[in-house]
């Protein structure tokens, strides 16, 4: 077969790889091995550069998982088994339960639920399918978990919500980079080589996490703060700034406005009383401010840690004044910018999933965006429905009364990866009718009336957005097996029998035509982007609103994207978190991911080699911690929050605060992080607070009698049905150093100073 140039199905770094006829040869000499594709590392992208990570090495093994879907599944009646049946059976049901409901109880009875992994065609589809053929404005998506906080931040400061301020490759350049809440080294391994460059040249590498980190293990300086007091640690470092002289007064003038409230604000954060709040001593936070401060050309990042707290908006927003105070955002080879999670987390947010916006970033209660969006979709813009349910509200307002009784779900696990996961269980059985489209039986899958079974990454085209807002190129290398179908494909029939007006294609290249024009006029244009551009460009730059603009790597040189152009400083107060400990829960828990799992594991708790390397959930708990109680490393552990309780293995190390605990959240059963998660919400990004609350550990001595207290390892448990059932103790917890770099059989290389 021919070569075919595409990227990596995680995360929104999107590695560049190639993919060839016949398996690798590691993956030949394993037993029961066989994928159908070769990868390749691909050196002609700049953002990885010729490296790939575990994940995306072993990334052609997902198409070919033991249990993968190849046929729709239905249940006959509440209660009763799956079974196979036809396509025309199974999208006939969900359109007759569809009109059923909306009959009944009127449109917001039916829901969707989207993912941050689908391709922009699909997310523009999708939420163009919502709004027309089931005319709901029950429409949110899992990247409400990842990038939303950081957002509406960004947005409220700069007027236009894109991930970094600048390509990837300009990091290397850099005097100073400090990332806030990021583990980079295993999340995107790729990503560290060009912060090693920049390093090498002799720049500085802050981290701030409560953990020391593959990630803070390389940093030229770690800030190990309380978890939920990042907002407290940005203001402090503001003070000192300003105390010793380091902030730009000239670009302050010039280029921002509202910096006089800021200064206000942070004048109470004197040094001794964020010490105190953070536990960050201060001689650090002094040499964090001057390290960004000593030249033009450093960074400000935050990722999940830093974002997924209910005050996230304003945690990112205090590391965005800081940011504006030092004078870096809108100068080239500096400024604020955002580690985007899923792989398309950035356009997938873009175009019309989320429950506030249309295509292009419109809002859907700005009467000129909806009138734009319904001329292309051939509608009347009184059609449209107005703004619906956030993520998390609407899976607690399933089978609710007044709430959604039928859900579509595509790309999405909830069951994993929502927060208080336990009541997302019972929310999802409340409906009367679940729909998810999935390539295997994941634990949410598992429990619908029907799961459709899609097509994978190397089986479709389309594009996505990668964290830089480079508009690239997913291309089809082999066809999806026999009897499955793509998302468009699902979509285009069901939106056929729902008798939806307007063009429904099936084809990527025009749904992305239209998804051109709906975008046109808005801060997202893509109206410029052509398939023929990006294979010709090696990728485009949002906004690019003409076919003869060059795109725009680099946004905000010249003016912001407000009405004046000026970047906006707002005050902000540090509260701290929305459960702080106590004597009944005296720990704080923080989550995150490892290097060998991606997401809720769905995918890569099927692949060997990540199953090997990373077969079970842990709890990371400082030494002293696991002295107080009584708990040896490798020990069962039964942790507990005011929302439910998970049972994991111990892992002992000093590399974490004495008062914090963390479990990687990728496992599914009684291993489930977010059986324990915090679902307040952010007031305005509606983010749940994911990275801290208050738990209490016990030993565990023995499994009850009953085999409650067992543990799920590895893999998919949901109703007995197939799964990978991986076995093994321990796992890699391998660093970022040499950026966490794998050979090709997908075996992990131990980076120097990681340890096991």
């Amino acid at each position: 077969m021919t070569d075919t140039p595409t990227h990596c199905p995680y995360c929104a770094l999107q590695c560049g790889m190639t993919l060839g006829g016949g398996p690798p040869p590691a993956a030949a000499a394993r037993p029961g091995a066989g994928p159908p594709l070769r990868v390749t590392p691909r050196t002609d992208v700049p953002a990885n550069q010729g490296g790939l990570c575990q994940k995306g090495w072993t990334s052609a093994e997902v198409l070919t998982v033991p249990d993968r879907l190849t046929t729709p599944l239905m249940r006959p009646r509440r209660g009763a088994p799956l079974e196979p049946c036809t396509w025309d059976r199974a999208l006939d049901r969900i359109a007759a339960e569809a009109r059923r409901l909306r009959d009944a109880h009127g449109p917001d009875a039916v829901a969707v639920f989207g993912g941050g992994g689908l391709t922009n065609e699909k997310a523009y589809q999708l939420g163009k399918f919502a709004r027309i053929a089931l005319g709901t404005s029950q429409i949110d998506y899992n990247g409400r978990f990842c990038m939303s906080s950081a957002a509406a931040a960004v947005g409220r400061a700069f007027g236009m919500d894109r991930g970094l301020p600048g390509p990837v490759t300009d990091l290397a350049a850099a005097d100073a980079i400090l990332l806030a809440g990021g583990n980079v080294a295993e999340t995107m391994p790729p990503f560290m080589r060009h912060v090693t460059a920049m390093q090498q040249a002799g720049g500085a590498f802050i981290v701030v996490d409560p953990r020391r980190t593959a990630t803070a293990k390389q940093a030229d300086l770690h800030l190990q703060p309380t978890p939920g007091t990042d907002l407290a640690l940005a203001n402090g470092m503001l003070h000192l700034a300003l105390t010793e002289g380091l902030v730009d007064e000239a670009y302050i003038a010039a280029r921002t406005s509202g910096f006089e409230a800021v200064r206000t604000v942070v004048n109470s954060y004197w040094p001794d009383r964020v010490e105190r709040i953070t536990g960050v001593p201060v001689p650090h936070m002094r040499e964090a401010v001057r390290l960004l401060a000593r030249g033009q050309r450093s960074y400000i990042l935050t990722a999940r840690g830093a974002e997924q707290h209910a005050r996230g908006v304003d945690m990112v927003t205090a590391f965005i004044n800081l940011a504006l105070a030092l004078g870096l955002p809108g100068r080239e080879g500096a400024g604020y910018g955002c580690v985007t999670g899923q792989g398309n987390g950035q356009g997938g947010r873009e175009h019309g999933q989320k429950a506030d916006q249309l295509p292009g970033y419109r809002r859907i209660d700005d009467p000129a965006a909806r009138a734009h969006v319904a001329a292309v979709w051939g509608v009347d813009p009184q059609t449209l429905p107005g703004p619906g349910r956030s993520a998390y509200e609407l899976l607690s307002a399933l089978g609710t009364p007044g709430g959604p009784r039928l859900l579509l779900l595509f790309g999405s696990n909830p069951v994993v990866s929502a927060p208080r996961a336990a009541a997302v269980e019972e929310r999802l059985d409340a409906l009367e009718f679940l729909v998810a489209a999935d390539f295997v039986l994941s634990e949410t899958a598992a429990r619908a009336d029907v799961v459709l079974p899609t097509a994978q990454w190397a089986e479709e085209s389309g594009t996505m957005t990668n964290l830089e807002g480079r508009v690239l190129r997913r291309r089809r290398a082999v066809a999806p097996p026999d009897g499955v179908r793509t998302d468009l494909e699902i979509i285009a029939e069901l939106a056929r029998r729902l008798d939806a007006p307007g063009v429904w294609s099936a084809d990527p290249a025009e749904v992305f035509d239209e998804l051109r024009a709906a975008s046109a006029g808005g801060l997202a244009d893509y109206s410029g982007i052509t398939y023929e551009r990006i294979e010709r460009e090696g990728g485009v730059f949002w906004p690019c609103p003409s076919p003869g603009h060059p795109g725009t790597p680099r946004p905000f040189l010249d003016r912001f994207a407000t009405p004046d152009g000026r970047a906006r400083f707002t005050p902000v107060e540090h509260s701290g978190a929305v459960e702080d400990i106590d004597a009944d829960y005296p720990v704080y828990l923080t989550t995150g991911r490892v290097l060998a799992q991606y997401q809720s594991g769905a995918q890569t708790r099927r692949v060997r080699p990540l199953t090997e390397a990373a077969p079970e959930a842990f709890v990371e708990m400082h030494p002293d911690l696991a002295e107080r109680l009584g708990i040896d490393d490798g020990a069962d552990v039964r942790v507990a929050s005011r929302r439910g309780t998970a049972t994991v293995r111990a892992r002992l190390t000093d590399a974490i605060r004495h008062d914090t605990v963390f479990i990687p959240f990728h496992w599914a059963g009684r291993e489930r992080a977010n059986l324990l998660t915090n679902p307040a919400l952010d007031p305005v990004s509606r983010m749940p607070e994911f990275k801290v609350c208050a738990v209490r550990l016990e030993p565990v001595a023995a499994p009850p009698a009953d085999g409650v207290g067992g543990r799920d390892i590895g893999g998919v448990h949901a109703g007995g049905i197939g799964g990978v059932h991986a076995g093994g103790i321990g796992g890699v917890h391998a660093g970022g150093i040499d950026d966490g770099e794998i050979d090709e059989s997908g075996a992990a290389r131990e980076p120097s100073g990681a340890s096991r």
